[in-house]
């Protein structure tokens, strides 16, 4: 039987926010220009992405966050000299089925060949290990995604410390909807949801009910993690396709992903 797939991130909150992009058409050398700015990948030339990706990277001040579709990965980078330079990287250890798996090694291979880079506007350009990646920055290419209408899925439960994943999590899939007249629909991973959710700006105010199955305890344990998130008044971020649901009264949380 194959190892759970589980993955936690330490102290990585700070990363998770992107920043504004800077726009304009002009080539930009500066270091400080690609800080709090998070970048997608829109093509490669030469050798793949094992799995399609895309590459994405966060950059904050002195580090990066990167993942190439299955693990993320971040440490210390120096831009200076238009060169990306990282130091050692930490990573999650989840382990990436069918040709996810090769997505590590590559992201690896890209960002220790200290590849050059060059940003035009809202297009950074990395060259590398007989690849040459072209990335857009995430606001330009994923816009907001709005909080109601949308079908959000459940891909990571966040504790005060911690990001945390695993296949279960990815399996069962938990969703979320809120329509415009306040109404809550979705599934908890094992049961299915109704609701209201009361918004004022940031805040959003969840009264959750559901039905009562029962399936793996693994489901379950998924499921009542989501739960306790979406218990009472949260407050909600979203960056591009990435909503952020925070509880400030039982310091837990869930990040979903637009579908």
């Amino acid at each position: 039987m194959p190892a759970p797939r589980v993955s936690i991130l330490l102290a990585l909150t700070a990363l998770a926010a992107a920043g504004c992009s800077s726009g304009g058409g002009g080539n930009d050398t500066a270091p400080a220009s690609l800080t709090g700015r998070t970048f997608v990948s829109t093509a490669v030339s030469g050798t793949p992405i094992p799995g399609g990706g895309p590459l994405t990277l966060t950059f904050t001040e002195g580090r990066v966050l990167a993942s190439s579709g299955c693990n993320t990965a971040n440490g210390s980078v120096d831009l200076q000299g238009n060169t990306l330079q990282v130091g050692d990287l930490a990573s999650t250890l989840m382990a990436c089925p069918g040709d996810l798996a090769g997505a590590d090694e590559w992201q690896s291979t890209l960002l220790r060949s200290q590849p050059t880079w060059t940003l035009s506007g809202d297009t950074l350009t990395l060259k590398g290990s007989g690849s040459t990646v072209t990335m857009l920055d995430r606001k330009v290419a994923h816009p907001d995604k709005p909080l109601v209408g949308t079908t959000w899925i459940v891909t990571t439960l966040l504790r005060t410390q911690a990001k945390i994943r695993s296949a279960t999590l990815d399996e069962v899939r938990p969703t979320l909807t809120i329509t415009p007249d306040g109404k809550v629909s979705g599934s908890a991973g094992c049961n299915q949801m109704t609701g209201t959710a009361a918004i004022d700006g940031e805040d959003v105010t969840f009264a959750i009910a559901t039905t009562r199955m029962m399936c793996a305890p693994e489901v379950m344990e998924v499921e009542k993690q989501a739960l306790e998130a979406l218990d009472g008044k949260v407050q909600a971020t979203i960056d591009s396709d990435v909503l952020s649901l925070r509880n400030a009264g039982n310091n837990t949380g869930i990040e979903l992903r637009a579908e």
